[in-house]
């Protein structure tokens, strides 16, 4: 493989896929208004990390696998980086089994086979393979939108992705250019500013949301995530027309209790919108873990 050129394409057969196996890249931004969401990987900068790392460019299609448990075969040789959620990788192929590295790229014969564990740290990895993932655009995009169904269909046990020979390439970087960096498994701070709808809660309601520490509840997918602990007061009960809702918006229904809105949110909501998370922060909400604790300011 050349700087620049394209390397030799190939195939990763999904022999096991885990919870929910994606393909997503940078999204579809900026197409709310024909009722599209971003959609594309949760974690942005632990997938264009795991690009960088095979010399791929930051917008390449990658794989996300939430939680783990994931085995995937190459048919030919290739370079792969995993990111994003930490938990065991090891590489299983005629010559026995071997530890992979985590966040550092790794070479994968053909025939050989990456597993990758339950996640110890973060729920959600990204796995980027030299070359790209090659399937067809919709919009744009290769990323799956779980809301609307655009995109590729979530990956299925015996699927076959394309790999290799989709995207200009680059010379692998050094690995010591990036540092390991595995998402948070304590308490969560994600900074927030004040939302559209502030004035249809109790004056005591934004300091209350910065004040106490919030819990992530089972109920979290790509849409969003519902956090629980004592409920904003509201102090409009009316229906509010639908309107446009951004990435790291805290929505918050008649239960009181905040929704902070991912990548693959509804572009309209009816509830009214206490907070906006900073969309920097936003990628850290997308690694929380049910039970982990949440804190705003």
């Amino acid at each position: 493989m050349t700087a620049g050129g394209r390397g030799a394409a190939g195939e990763l057969r999904i022999e096991r896929s885990g919870p929910l196996l994606l393909i997503q890249d940078a999204g579809r931004p900026g197409q709310a208004a024909l009722g599209v969401p971003a959609s594309g990987a949760l974690d942005p900068v632990a997938a264009a990390a795991a690009n960088r790392l095979v010399g791929n460019g930051p917008s390449s299609a990658v794989l996300e696998l939430l939680l783990g448990g994931a085995l995937l075969r190459a048919s030919a040789p290739t370079w792969i980086a995993v990111t994003g959620a930490a938990g065991a990788l090891e590489v299983q192929g005629p010559g026995g089994v071997r530890p992979a590295p985590w966040t550092a790229a790794f070479r994968l014969d053909a025939g050989e086979a990456l597993a990758i564990g339950p996640a110890q740290y973060g729920v959600r990895y990204y796995l980027a393979v030299r070359g790209g993932v090659g399937v067809p655009a919709t919009l744009g995009s290769r990323s799956s939108d779980t809301l609307s169904g655009l995109g590729p269909a979530p990956l299925r046990d015996g699927d076959v992705v394309p790999v290799g020979g989709v995207d200009p390439i680059g010379p692998v970087p050094p690995l010591d250019l990036l540092p390991a960096s595995a998402p948070p498994a304590g308490e969560v701070t994600l900074r927030v500013l004040p939302g559209p709808r502030l004035d249809w809660f109790a004056a005591s309601a934004w300091d209350a949301l910065r004040a106490r520490s919030w819990t992530v509840t089972a109920e979290a997918d790509r849409v969003g995530v519902r956090l629980d602990g004592p409920p904003l007061e509201r102090v409009r009960d009316d229906e509010l027309p639908s309107e446009g809702v951004v990435t790291g918006a805290l929505q918050v229904p008649p239960s009181g209790l905040p929704i902070l809105f991912l990548a693959d949110h509804p572009v309209t909501g009816g509830y009214p919108v206490v907070g906006v998370v900073r969309r920097v922060d936003v990628r850290l909400a997308s690694q929380l873990r049910p039970g982990q604790a949440v804190r705003f300011r």
